[in-house]
């Protein structure tokens, strides 16, 4: 009886300590397609322009302050590219205030910023989907742009 016990508490430390195999689903999903949802045309007033890094962007008159948007939302039950829209509106939402509080009408310049890695492009953001937690991190600066 001991010797199975033994065998069984043995075998049970052995599986626990081996690392966890967390689901971080990495996705490059358009912009365009959380500018375009209709949640996005309800909480974005259009007073605050948003331009990706590399997006043509009309002539910046001002620069402000740059600032990161860290968001997250539950993935449970989601597809990924949905949940990641989500996660991306929130960032978007986050800026959006903070520009109107600084007195900007536009994020210039933004890029992927997820776990302090910059990622670039003209049309895309950068998402992680794990099992229950799906993630985007923009970086931007606050500026003041030509009509």
């Amino acid at each position: 009886m001991r010797a199975t016990l033994l065998a069984t508490t043995l075998a049970l430390s052995a599986l626990t300590s081996l690392p966890a195999m967390a689901r971080d689903t990495e996705l490059h999903l358009p912009l365009a397609d959380v500018l375009d949802m209709p949640e996005a045309k309800e909480k974005l007033d259009g007073s605050v322009k948003f331009y990706l890094a590399g997006q043509k962007t009309p002539k910046v008159l001002k620069r402000l302050e740059s600032d990161v948007s860290n968001r997250k939302t539950n993935g449970v039950g989601k597809a990924d590219d949905v949940a990641c829209r989500w996660a991306a509106l929130s960032a978007l939402i986050a800026f959006q205030d903070k520009a109107k509080q600084l007195g900007a009408n536009a994020v210039v310049d933004l890029v992927s910023y997820y776990k302090k890695n910059e990622t670039k492009s003209d049309t895309n953001y950068e998402c992680h989907a794990g099992a229950v937690v799906v993630g985007v991190a923009l970086k931007g600066s606050y500026a003041n742009v030509a009509p």
